[in-house]
């Protein structure tokens, strides 16, 4: 069976229908092509040296067959102290986008896309562990199609039996203290998976020290998100009043349509006030407004339409954004290396909370339009604990480095905010030492006497 398999560092991947927002999606993507995969099933649990870096000490990777015919690539980096670190599991968004790829490479890991050394890997202060997530990505694959999944608790099922897998392979792991950073969709898909872990941790299925959980630029509340385009894009001078009642009242409409649960209707209206954001600003980087280019600052979206069919999707947040360095090194050198490859759920955010020895953190990139900073924060305040955390001070973060902001934290018992400046919808990307600080702060002991 031939798969074509395209790298989806976008935040959707299809929506045939506003099945996203019951945390349901029919197609999956991400960007590597393989004529077969009968090749990759029986090859052997492969480990080395990482080089060129001073954190680490081993690396290994491997396939677990999370369910009949789905197979689930992982890929782990440990650090040089491995028995004194956090384990980090690393979920990228999409659904579709691979963790093995943009997010080892593009984001945290110890070497970016050229193979040189990250200053700011998050190496230094943990294990790694990146996941192609669901089946279908990166180097995750299938040999049925019966077997992509079509729902996040298949994911979160899929996620915990991968990561049982890995701690039996290495016990050493169960008594790290362990993490779970998700970006975008993944954090929705982090939070079931979280919900799952802890619920398989309490009936003694796995030994895991689960001590957090970080949402960075999540796609929890999809209505929310849309409706704070509008207010965005103005205060940031990309439309005028005019433009914003056009944005406002198409996302307007998304909302009610999604309140009324047609959502295949909703679907539309929201490719529908996609096209209207593109056409007024003439191409605004949906993932981080700062950044433009002359071709996309030039042209006027001939592309963009309301079909919901998939290339219109891929195109309007794939193409523009396709990193063909990137597809090069995961298909060539590291293809090489690896030698194996072959609804809103606020609620479950509510229901992590209650687990007050498991740090919940939700964080956000100033210049992020997809998942607006506006749109998370109305999601927050909607949560159980908001009114005790509009009380408490928000606190800015100095980048130890260069003793200049790069943003704020408020928190309340086991929750923070983080708001990190100068960044979009790839925080680690877009502002690697604000992420660094983040990441060092989150891993650091929790205060817990303001509960």
């Amino acid at each position: 069976m031939t798969v074509f398999i395209f790298f989806f560092f976008m935040l959707f991947c299809s929506a045939l229908s506003f099945l996203i927002l019951t945390n349901s999606f029919t197609y999956s993507f991400s960007f590597f092509f393989f004529p077969s995969f009968s090749f990759f099933s029986c090859l052997p649990f492969s480990s080395t040296l990482i080089l060129d870096n001073e954190h680490g000490g081993h690396e290994w990777w491997d396939y677990v067959t999370v369910r009949p015919h789905a197979h689930m690539f992982y890929w782990v980096y440990e650090h040089k102290d491995v028995d004194n670190k956090p384990l980090i599991m690393w979920l990228q968004g999409g659904p579709g986008a691979s963790s093995t790829g943009f997010g080892n490479f593009m984001e945290i890991g110890p070497l970016d896309v050229d193979l040189n050394p990250r200053k700011f890997t998050w190496l230094s202060q943990a294990s790694l562990l990146f996941v192609d997530n669901p089946v279908g990505s990166g180097y995750s694959y299938v040999t049925s199609e019966d077997a992509y999944t079509t729902d996040v608790q298949t994911i979160a099922k899929d996620l915990l039996t991968m990561l049982k897998n890995v701690m039996n392979r290495k016990p050493n792991m169960q008594k790290l203290p362990f993490y779970i950073f998700a970006e975008s969709y993944g954090g929705k898909m982090a939070a079931a998976f979280s919900l799952l872990l802890l619920e398989a941790i309490k009936r003694g299925e796995i030994n895991c020290q689960f001590e957090g959980i970080g949402m960075g630029d999540s796609w929890i509340d999809p209505a929310a998100s849309v409706k704070s385009w509008g207010p965005f894009l103005l205060l940031m001078s990309l439309i005028d009043s005019e433009g914003y009642v056009q944005v406002d009242n198409a996302a307007s409409n998304v909302t009610e349509l999604v309140k009324k649960g047609q959502f295949v209707k909703a679907t539309l209206m929201w490719r529908l006030t996609e096209t209207i954001v593109a056409k007024l600003t003439s191409g605004v980087n949906w993932y981080n407004v700062m950044k433009w280019s002359p071709q996309k600052a030039q042209f006027s979206v001939p592309y963009i339409n309301a079909s919901m069919d998939v290339k219109s999707l891929y195109m309007t947040h794939v193409g523009p954004l396709n990193l063909d360095k990137l597809s090069a090194l995961m298909n060539g050198q590291i293809r090489s290396k690896l030698g194996i490859i072959p609804k809103n759920v606020t609620w479950g955010v509510n229901e992590l909370i209650k687990y007050k020895k498991l740090k919940v953190v939700v964080y956000s990139g100033q210049l992020d339009l997809i998942v607006a900073t506006l749109g998370t924060e109305f999601w927050v305040s909607q949560l159980d604990i908001a009114k005790k955390l509009q009380n408490e001070k928000r606190n800015i973060i100095i980048n130890p480095y260069t003793s200049v902001p790069v943003g704020y934290v408020k928190g309340i018992c086991n929750f923070d905010f983080y708001w990190i400046l100068n960044a979009g919808h790839m925080i680690p990307s877009d502002n690697p030492s604000g992420g660094f600080e983040m990441l060092r702060r989150i891993l650091a002991p929790k205060n817990s006497s303001n509960c």
